[in-house]
């Protein structure tokens, strides 16, 4: 079963980018967008309707802070759009897909361009934190995927020592990634099977990817770590500043 995460940096962007051909000519089970940009009611039918797959979105409050969606091959036993938590339901950053065996989840962090923005994105990394806590409690296996806005260690980044003071490479924020995948036991499923330096799945168009951030996550609950067997970050085609992130899982 193969899984994909990618932020779309705007649904319309990414589909003057190619978004919609690429999907319709995948081979992929299950992809999770992120950064929306877009009302789901304004969504063009041809992005809504992709032969092969369900879609199903969550969009913000305004539309410019985010939205998450998600298409699928197999129809999902269910569907949760939120975390439940009003502030952070707003801005569309949350939503489940159920099925038989596990739930895949998209998530999209904040981002932080200023010390207002910072504090939003911690409150938020607070709610998202204690979902994670409650969700290990549960009989479900999880897939969270999408765009974390967080670069854990040095090898996750070019550059790391220019960013020590920068949003997505902050002590805090790594020390949270430290307990998710500590304490709490996800498994960022990437770094299972790839080890690799200058993997990096966010660097702006017109600079090298040396200078990237890998930002973009799976996270699991850890009995399916097992199934994973292959990871990879594709730099083309080039949709958004954002790679998709594929990850192949072994569930037959």
């Amino acid at each position: 079963m193969k899984i994909v995460s990618i932020n779309l940096n705007g649904l319309i962007n990414a589909a003057d980018r190619g978004f919609l051909q690429w999907l319709e000519h995948s081979d992929v089970d299950v992809v999770c967008v992120q950064d929306l940009r877009i009302k789901e009611k304004d969504i063009p039918e041809s992005l809504l309707e992709v032969p092969g797959y369900f879609g199903f979105f969550f969009d913000a409050d305004d539309p410019e802070q985010g939205g998450v969606g998600i298409y699928s091959r197999d129809m999902p036993k269910a569907v949760i759009r939120g975390l439940g938590v009003p502030q952070v339901d707003m801005e569309g950053r949350f939503m489940q897909a159920d099925f038989d065996r596990f739930s895949v989840c998209s998530v999209l962090f904040p981002r932080a361009d200023d010390e207002e923005e910072q504090e939003a994105k911690f409150d938020f990394m607070d709610v998202f934190g204690n979902h994670l806590k409650k969700t290990r409690r549960k009989r479900r296996e999880f897939i969270f995927a999408g765009t974390f806005h967080i670069a854990h260690r040095t090898i996750d980044l070019g550059n790391w020592q220019d960013y020590q003071r920068t949003s997505g490479f902050l002590p805090e924020e790594r020390a949270w990634m430290d307990q998710v995948l500590g304490p709490m036991g996800y498994v960022d499923a990437f770094r299972l099977v790839n080890r690799g330096d200058r993997q990096h799945t966010w660097w702006p168009y017109d600079e090298a990817q040396r200078n990237g951030l890998r930002v973009d996550y799976q996270l699991l609950s850890p009995n399916l770590a097992d199934y994973v067997f292959d990871a990879r970050i594709l730099t083309e085609p080039r949709i958004s500043t954002h790679c998709i992130l594929e990850v192949d899982y072994d569930f037959d």
